[in-house]
């Protein structure tokens, strides 16, 4: 990837989108506040003298970003501070409402979330508005129409299965019910508060259902308490550590995650990744930035790499399907040997992308019966 050639071209797209009146405003103040993007010289500029860029939940094996975070870095001399890699959706928002009126190190200057917190944290007055230069490129329905949140990638649920334990992999969500994965299934976060899992028990909720959403929600608690009195389901936030080590042979998580774990792991053990014929669903997680970061323009440079060409093709790398993704391949700018390690675009045919108010319902349900209705603290 040519770096000096791909400043050039976002500096053209920047310079471009900015009115005249919002480069004085940021000249004059040294803090963008504009919602549009700033010239990417001056943008550089006023985050470099901030110094430093908050960021929260950001593991460095989920979508490429521990090399998306080095590039960052090197790119522009920012020093990055990462909190809590390991905190869910409803952890990012509630660490931004813990430190409004503070300006150190624990305070995040942007989040990434599931697409439904993006929408709650807005109306919580906990966003403030900015659009990249590539906003345009953003679909539609993935974004906020005032820049306070934008789709940034998305996946599917898949099974992660420790091949040298587990003899025959599941098929179907229906599978893991069986006497063959006692004391083998996971999932990759806690359902009372994680986005990933949350999106877990309505997959399999939609696979019971027979793909009635209006019953999904229901269905996937009642199946994770089957999973559960079968004896199958370990309450443990599964991880490629725990996967590697039998203690969740089985893992249930976002395909992109599956994969980087697969390609990390390097046949110890052995990784196969399932794609369920049924409740097939994606999760699209977005960015933001904090209405009371510390460091507002190193965060909305960040939102500038991480939309670029080399962000997005970034995050693909890590096997997310990244939101420029059609454009990117339209114009050839991914490598081949890149889409080749994809899984077939055969294993989605049946994906089903749940709206927003969906996504709020289920959300809503899943969080406050699954201690009732399941029964099992996830930790």
């Amino acid at each position: 990837m040519n770096r000096t050639a791909l400043a050039r071209a976002l500096t053209r797209a920047l310079t471009c989108s900015l009115s005249m009146s919002a480069v004085a405003g940021i000249a004059a103040a040294g803090v963008s506040t504009a919602a549009s993007a700033a010239p990417l010289d001056t943008l550089i500029a006023a985050a470099k003298q901030e110094g430093q860029l908050t960021v929260i939940a950001l593991p460095h094996d989920w979508c490429n970003y521990g090399q998306l975070v080095a590039g960052f870095q090197k790119k522009y001399g920012i020093k990055i501070n990462e909190l809590n890699p390991d905190a869910g959706s409803g952890d990012e928002v509630e660490a931004i409402k813990a430190n409004k009126g503070n300006k150190g190190p624990q305070a995040p200057d942007v989040i990434d979330v599931g697409l439904s917190f993006g929408p709650t944290a807005k109306a919580q007055g906990l966003l403030q508005p900015y659009k990249v230069a590539t906003w345009n490129s953003i679909p539609k329905d993935s974004k906020d129409a005032d820049g306070y949140w934008y789709g940034d990638y998305y996946g599917v649920l898949s099974f992660e299965v420790n091949a040298d334990m587990i003899d025959k992999a599941p098929a179907d969500w229906s599978d893991l019910l069986k006497a063959d994965y006692k004391n083998a299934v996971s999932l990759a976060g806690d359902p009372r508060s994680a986005n990933q899992a949350i999106q877990a028990v309505y997959a399999a909720g939609l696979s019971q259902s027979k793909g009635d959403a209006s019953k999904a929600d229901q269905a996937g608690l009642k199946y994770f308490a089957d999973l559960n009195k079968n004896g199958n389901f370990v309450p443990v936030i599964g991880k490629a550590a725990s996967l590697a080590q039998g203690t969740t042979p089985i893992v249930v998580r976002w395909d992109y995650n599956a994969l980087a774990d697969r390609d990390t792991l390097k046949g110890n053990p052995k990784v196969q990744v399932v794609i369920p014929k049924t409740g097939v669903v994606a999760g699209v997680y977005v960015q933001a930035i904090s209405a009371y970061a510390p460091h507002p323009n190193a965060a909305k440079l960040w939102m500038e790499y991480l939309y670029s060409d080399e962000g997005q093709i970034g995050w693909l790398t890590g096997y997310c399907h990244p939101m420029r993704y059609n454009e990117l391949v339209a114009g050839k700018k991914v490598p081949q040997a890149l889409l080749d390690k994809l899984p077939p675009p055969s294993s989605y045919k049946n994906v089903v992308f749940p709206t927003l108010q969906q996504q709020d319902a289920y959300k809503d349900t899943i969080t406050k019966h699954w201690d009732e209705v399941v029964g099992a603290n996830v930790k």
